[in-house]
């Protein structure tokens, strides 16, 4: 997994963030370095950030932080022709964007060093209900060819747990941006349990083909 520094409007793109919904209590799981928590809690958000990679300190962060930078990259390199330029408009406007992004998480880690929770799915470290929405941007179904449909399942249970909607972006595998051969059997899986889960168009395209997030609630 990369610890990466996704900016505030990357976000609000890949989870068609709403104006109200910013207003919520809002969790970034797991938000690795990125901006968005710095910028809302900016805004006077209520937004916590919680990830694994907070638990190795500001110096470790930051060289994770550098190498998750050089990993993207090398991933987009590797798989070229998987990917669209559009919403960026072009590979240097996106590489300001994450260096922005990085420069307001890693003054915001340092400052507001609360808003930032050492924890890992799929045991995450708060009371249940503790948030009203959950993010997760590039990890679930990301990474489906390392973490399989039980933990995916899990995973989403617990954030389901602390959160009373949960939104995740995208939904294909990183570099190839392939289908996720489970995906379709999760979703029913997790309305089994009674929850409301579907697949949601969004107005972001990077990886070719990745422009849904899946929105599950509380049924």
């Amino acid at each position: 997994m990369l610890v990466t520094s996704r900016s505030f409007d990357e976000y609000r793109a890949f989870f068609g963030l709403t104006d109200d919904d910013l207003g919520r209590r809002v969790l970034d799981c797991c938000a690795g370095a990125s901006g968005f928590t710095a910028v809302l809690a900016q805004c006077g958000g209520q937004v916590v950030a919680v990830d694994p990679a907070y638990a190795g300190g500001p110096d470790a962060l930051a060289r994770a932080a550098r190498d998750g930078t050089s990993g993207g990259q090398a991933i987009i390199t590797d798989h070229h022709d998987r990917f669209t330029w559009r919403w960026y408009g072009s590979p240097e406007r996106r590489a300001e964007m994450r260096a922005a992004a990085q420069r307001a998480f890693s003054a915001d880690v340092v400052g507001r060093s609360g808003g930032y929770v050492a924890g890992a799915l799929p045991a995450l470290p708060f009371t249940d209900g503790a948030f009203d929405l959950a993010l997760c941007s590039h990890l679930l179904f990301t990474w489906s060819d390392v973490l399989d449909q039980a933990w995916h399942e899990a995973a989403l249970v617990e954030l389901l747990r602390v959160a009373a909607e949960v939104r995740v972006f995208p939904l294909v595998v990183q570099g190839t941006g392939d289908d996720v051969p489970f995906l379709a059997d999760l979703v029913a899986a997790l309305r089994e349990r009674g929850y409301a889960a579907d697949t949601v168009p969004v107005g972001y395209e990077f990886q070719r083909g990745a422009d849904r997030m899946l929105v599950v609630g509380h049924g």
